[in-house]
């Protein structure tokens, strides 16, 4: 349940077709074709990538948590993950990873849940949960609703499962330069938020940027 699997890719940046930095806070939203492989960049190290993803076929089949930790019998994603929709569909394959383990259990930070973990004062601090709403607003005719919203993947972030059923949010295990990368198995829409949370170790308090980058199938 904890294995670590460790791959590095063979693609080279200069190749890649698209290229981004995005800040902490920030949200994207962008299509990925069939074949098309795409990389997360920790730039920083320890940043928590809240991220989903949408078949576009059928865009109210959705990235599931528990079709993908289900079918691969593993709460934790890496390389040779099959990233899986609501109807069981492979969305995504994990190629490379220099992390070697991602979160699937903790979802997004959201106005409720700050409240909740941390204080009630926290309820209207910045959030992933109004990241993918503002993104879903701003790309309204990708046909994705605020209903389409579940429990999405933390890349990077470090949530172990404790001896007695419960969660826990602990330091990151990343580190600068380290990626996730995934191909394409159909037509898909990504949707992140780069993590703007400052209550928990898992950034060590300090969200930083990530650099995204998508290639064309070779």
């Amino acid at each position: 349940m904890y294995g670590l699997v460790e791959k590095e890719s063979n693609l080279k940046i200069e190749d890649a077709v698209y290229d981004e930095v995005l800040e902490a806070g920030l949200g994207w939203m962008h299509e990925l074709l069939p074949g098309q492989s795409f990389r997360i960049l920790d730039m920083e190290g320890n940043q928590a990538v809240d991220t989903t993803f949408y078949d576009m076929a059928d865009p109210e089949d959705h990235y599931s948590a528990v079709s993908t930790i289900v079918m691969q019998k593993n709460i934790y994603l890496t390389t040779g993950s099959i990233l899986r929709a609501e109807s069981g569909k492979p969305l995504l394959e994990i190629t490379a990873d220099k992390t070697g383990r991602h979160d699937t259990l903790g979802g997004c930070c959201s106005s409720q849940s700050n409240t909740v973990r941390y204080a009630r004062e926290k309820r209207y601090m910045h959030n992933c949960r109004d990241s993918f709403m503002l993104q879903m607003a701003e790309h309204s005719g990708a046909g994705i609703r605020k209903r389409d919203l579940a429990p999405n993947i933390n890349f990077f972030m470090n949530v172990p499962v404790t001896k007695e059923g419960g969660l826990k949010f602990d330091d990151g295990v990343s580190a600068p330069g380290n990626y996730v990368e995934m191909k394409a198995l159909t037509h898909v829409m990504i949707l992140i938020s780069n993590c703007p949370q400052l209550n928990n170790p898992c950034n060590a308090y300090h969200p930083t940027p990530v650099r995204l980058l998508i290639w064309d199938e070779e």
